[in-house]
């Protein structure tokens, strides 16, 4: 019999734990594939420290050949753009590659044109989602210690990646104090959150009294609750008619699934979201599996402003290893083999602020829970450093037991 043939769309978080899994579960008894249109792992976390020169692409990245190739997965550098389930067939720029089973781990793409203006790299409006961009914004922070001014830190309206726009607001502060500049320049952070520290998974208690202490400390102007209409030069312009002037500014849009999620009927909504068990197998192809941001989340509240959930970092690894465990045991034959619900993956998250942050614990990504910690600090900001060393080593050498 012919070994089973597992496709893996995607190599960054979700993309190489899943690959990775699957080998190691089965070992020789699976032919494992990843198509990723990218030849780098990227440690997105770190994006944060890019744009004031802490980080180069080199420290945070590595080559995902040499990787995959030394635990006997295959490595295909191209684009997948449809997946037509019914012939099982994942479609790229350069072929087709059948599989018996797919996993859909496409990433993210940031939607910019949900507000008219959002061009990242022009007209000092900067953007951290990816690599190029945080270098964009690096540009765009030299500039600004030259010329100071107002600053706009926030998200858009549907945004789910808070934490990053708190990491950076704290990382600027930092960074403005750091240049003798923090009592130049006023700083508004803006966000449909509504209240600070929702974080797009129904705050943490002692969260908003916690960040409400640093921005006052910081001086940083809140506004909650905040839908944005447009970003003109110059200016961030709300829905409730209020005028944001800023100098530079660092906005996260909403994410939506990737476009090869959008072209392939029947795989995901108009958003390139894929609906998912709790094992993380599609609702309606047994064979298909999703993790990390593709995968379609309902939040278990409703906002005045919308306000999305964030799957990237640590659920995105924890959704790929229960995709992989139930992958690995259907190929055997066996009953599904484990089931976290999005929402009852522990929410683990170091905050950084620069030379401190918050450590940030509970057993539940959403409400309602019983365990909640928030531990601030400069142990946070250590801990993050060393997280990030010890990450990018253990994938780099392909550790996937480790923890």
């Amino acid at each position: 019999m012919s070994k089973a043939h597992v496709v893996v769309v995607g190599g960054n978080f979700a993309g190489l734990s899943a690959a990775l899994e699957v080998k190691h579960l089965l070992s020789n008894e699976v032919a494992v594939t990843v198509v990723s249109k990218s030849d780098k792992f990227l440690f997105v976390p770190s994006l944060i420290w890019v744009p004031f020169g802490k980080r180069k692409p080199r420290d945070i990245s590595f080559e995902l050949a040499p990787v995959l190739g030394a635990h006997g997965v295959e490595f295909v550098l191209d684009e997948a753009i449809r997946v037509d389930a019914a012939a099982q067939q994942v479609y790229t720029t350069k072929g087709s590659y059948a599989y018996d089973y797919l996993i859909i781990a496409s990433g993210f793409n940031p939607q910019f044109d949900v507000i008219p203006g959002m061009q990242p790299g022009k007209h000092s409006y900067y953007c951290i989602a990816s690599l190029e961009q945080a270098l964009q914004a690096h540009d765009g922070w030299k500039q600004f210690v030259d010329n100071p001014g107002p600053v706009v830190i926030g998200a858009t309206q549907g945004a789910g990646c808070f934490g990053a726009a708190y990491e950076f607001l704290f990382n600027f502060a930092h960074e403005l104090k750091k240049n003798r500049l923090h009592r130049k320049v006023p700083i508004t952070f803006v966000t449909p959150e509504p209240f600070a520290g929702h974080f797009g998974i129904g705050g943490l208690r002692g969260g908003e009294k916690m960040l409400g202490f640093f921005f006052k400390k910081l001086g940083v102007d809140f506004i909650g609750g905040a839908a944005m209409q447009e970003i003109v030069p110059g200016e961030v312009r709300l829905a409730d008619g209020r005028a944001l002037p800023y100098k530079f500014a660092m906005i996260m849009p909403p994410f939506l699934g990737a476009e090869v999620v959008r072209r392939s009927n029947g795989l995901g909504d108009s958003k390139g979201l894929i609906p998912v068990k709790p094992n993380y197998q599609h609702t309606s192809l047994p064979n298909v599996y999703a993790a990390g941001a593709s995968v379609a989340v309902s939040a278990p509240w409703q906002t005045p402003v919308a306000v999305g959930v964030p799957k990237t970092g640590f659920p995105s690894e924890v959704m790929a290893r229960v995709a992989a465990h139930n992958v690995a045991a259907h190929i055997e034959g066996k009953p599904s083999a484990k089931e976290k619900a999005f929402g009852d993956i522990p929410a683990v998250c170091v905050m950084d602020a620069g030379n401190m942050g918050v450590m940030i614990f509970s057993e539940k990504m959403l409400p309602p829970r019983k365990h909640e910690l928030l531990i601030p600090g400069p142990q946070a900001h250590w801990a993050k450093l060393a997280f990030e060393k010890y990450y990018i080593w253990k994938m780099k050498n392909g550790y996937i037991s480790m923890p």
